[in-house]
């Protein structure tokens, strides 16, 4: 398995205006996250509006991204779910389609308690071959997987990592423990998945992030990245003060709905995105736009 360290791109999927996904346009996304040195993409996630996609739709944004960055680097699968078996027939879809690692968000709604988490993806990682990565984000899943369990389900052969959406460095701190425990065995890394917070979880050995902004400014979040794998904290610190007020900003609304209108903004895709989200609020578009002028995005 290669390592999978710095910026991974949560990448948007793009829509048409009659609501189909945009392949023209999401294969421009991936050459130019290539070209601008983006360590890896994660295809359908959150912020590529897994919940709204058809299982076909699905399988075919995991697919074409794949072909289209042809092996220049890693692309992480979002396969996850709240129904077990459902996640199981994601996974192996995106392993038999070339996937270098899959992404698997704890189940949302059902609200399983740690032993069912346990099962959970215990049952994904017997029944696929493929690196897989856990994926924390309570905000949005009504369900945290505790420390405890990281820490049993790392000694998995195919469970290599977990992305933490939590701004919260005691829980950081705590992964990164469990990842030097298993260093004698295996490598099991930690990604922050919170823009504002990633470098203050770099700083405590983690090993990158998987950054909505990256969708934006995946240049500049890769050198951050690299800064901060190199122990160069003060060069990273410096820069990423530069965009500190841009990261909160692609928050202002639920994502992806702040990241894609700028990426609207930035003529990479159409300014599409599938109910219940809607568009970025007008009242935000002023705000964001000054900020971009200031940073030069536009």
């Amino acid at each position: 398995m290669q390592a999978l360290k710095g910026s991974l791109v949560a990448l948007v999927t793009p829509l048409a205006a009659n609501g189909s996904v945009d392949y023209a346009a999401l294969k421009d996304l991936v050459g130019w996250h290539i070209e601008e040195g983006t360590d890896g993409i994660v295809s359908v996630g959150t912020t590529g509006e897994a919940p709204t996609l058809s299982p076909k739709e699905h399988a075919g944004v995991i697919t074409k991204t794949i072909e289209y960055v042809n092996g220049a680097i890693p692309v992480i699968a979002g396969t996850g779910g709240n129904s077990t078996h459902e996640s199981i027939a994601l996974t192996k879809e995106a392993a038999d389609a070339g996937a270098d690692f899959c992404l698997l968000v704890t189940p949302y709604y059902n609200k399983p308690n740690q032993e069912g988490l346990l099962n959970h993806f215990i049952a994904i990682a017997d029944s696929v071959d493929i690196p897989q990565i856990l994926y924390n984000v309570p905000s949005r899943t009504a369900c945290d997987i505790l420390p405890s369990t990281v820490k049993t389900l790392a000694k998995h052969q195919n469970i290599v990592g977990i992305k933490e959406a939590l701004d919260d460095m005691n829980r950081i701190k705590q992964l990164v423990e469990i990842s030097k425990e298993m260093q004698s065995t295996k490598d099991f890394y930690i990604y922050s998945g919170d823009d504002p917070t990633f470098l203050e979880s770099m700083k405590l050995g983690t090993h990158g992030v998987v950054s909505v902004a990256a969708n934006a400014i995946p240049n500049q979040v890769s050198q951050i990245c690299q800064l901060a794998l190199n122990n160069n904290f003060i060069k990273a610190d410096s820069l990423n003060k530069i965009y500190s007020n841009f990261y909160n900003l692609c928050f202002v609304e639920s994502n992806p709905m702040p990241i894609k209108w700028i990426m609207y903004k930035l003529n990479k895709i159409e300014n599409n995105i599938r109910l219940p989200l809607i568009n970025l609020n007008e009242t935000f578009h002023q705000q964001i736009l000054s900020e971009m002028v200031k940073l030069k995005l536009l």
